[in-house]
């Protein structure tokens, strides 16, 4: 898989984990720990994604 390819299913990912986070939070009864998931998760993607970029060029 190329940069650009991988790069774009990240960014895919981190647009899905944050509707899903505004969802969960927008949930009165979304529990803390699965919001903090969430977010811990979308942060290793954001990472990811802003490491590739910096390789790539």
């Amino acid at each position: 898989m190329s940069i650009e390819a991988h790069l774009a299913t990240l960014e895919k990912k981190h647009f899905a984990l944050e509707e899903e986070l505004h969802a969960a939070m927008n949930r009165p009864s979304a529990e803390d720990q699965s919001i903090a998931d969430l977010k811990r998760r979308k942060l290793r993607i954001k990472d990811e994604i802003e490491r590739l970029r910096s390789t790539a060029h």
